[in-house]
Parts: C-alpha cells; sequence; structure tokens
C-alpha cells in the first residue's frame, strides 16, 4: 500500500490515530523505566547518566566525543555525567592509544553486572508482556519498531 493510498482511508487514519496514542504511552513508560533502572544501579545515578552508561556498556567503550554525537548532547553535559559516573564508580577512564588527548570510557564490572541484573529483568517483563503472541506477531512488532527507528 503507497502513501496515497493510505492517507485516503479512514480506517487507516483511525488505525494511526491509535499507534500515535500507544506510542506517546510507550514512550511515558520508558522514562518511567528509565529512572526506577537508574534508581536501582545507584540511587544517585541520573537518567542521563544511565542512558550514557548503558549505551557504553553494549558498546563495550566510548569517548565523550562520540557520546556527545550520538546522543546530541553538549561535551560540557557529558564530561558532567562522566565524572558522576566516575565517582559512583560505574566507570573508567584511560588515555586512548591512539590518540592520548581522548579518554576511553569504560564501564565497571559493578556496572556490567547491575547492567545485567537489569536486562534480566526487564527480558522477563518484556516476555510475560508478549507470551500471547505468536513469533510472527512479534516479528511484525519488531518490523513496525524498526521502521519507526529509521524515520
Amino acid at each position: 500500500m503507497t502513501a496515497s493510498q493510505t492517507a485516503a482511508s479512514p480506517e487507516v487514519d483511525s488505525a494511526l490515530a491509535d499507534l500515535q496514542t500507544h506510542l506517546n504511552l510507550i514512550f511515558a513508560r520508558t522514562r518511567t523505566l528509565w529512572k526506577e533502572s537508574a534508581a536501582r544501579i545507584d540511587p544517585e545515578l541520573q537518567v542521563g547518566g544511565y542512558k550514557l552508561l548503558t549505551f557504553i556498556d553494549r558498546a563495550g567503550t566510548a569517548s565523550a566525543h562520540e557520546l556527545a554525537d550520538r546522543f546530541e548532547m553538549d561535551k560540557s553535559v557529558i564530561s558532567r555525567q562522566v565524572r558522576m559516573l566516575e565517582e559512583l564508580g560505574l566507570l573508567e577512564s584511560r588515555p586512548d592509544e591512539r590518540d592520548g588527548r581522548l579518554r576511553v570510557l569504560t564501564p565497571t564490572a559493578q556496572a556490567c553486572s547491575a547492567l545485567a541484573a537489569l536486562r534480566r529483568d526487564h527480558s522477563i517483563r518484556l516476555r510475560e508482556v508478549v507470551e500471547e503472541l505468536t513469533p510472527d506477531e512479534i516479528a511484525a512488532a519488531s518490523k513496525v519498531f524498526r521502521l519507526l527507528a529509521e524515520v
């Protein structure tokens, strides 16, 4: 179905309005989940720091420059968050082997362990939510989210 065909259909318009409503609810729930997850790792951890930490954990390492580009944040904000993560014992910083002016950021063992526990809990919760869906329905939902992420 082309964009012009979907635009002319009241059924599609209604379905899209419903999708937008549910996406807004998902975004709100996601913000709450980030806040809860950050607090589980450390009561002092801010949501911004949590998001940076999860990215670094998944990537293995990152530089402050990469984080600023990825999250479209000012370098001073990244610097403050990195300092906080280091003070909480969640992040380590070392000189880049290729360019000593840069710092390579890596999660500590404590951070990796806490994040792995969170991922296990989140996975269990997600499985419980989608247990009534077939694998094809889960794949279709995943396709929708992938397409939305590419917009």
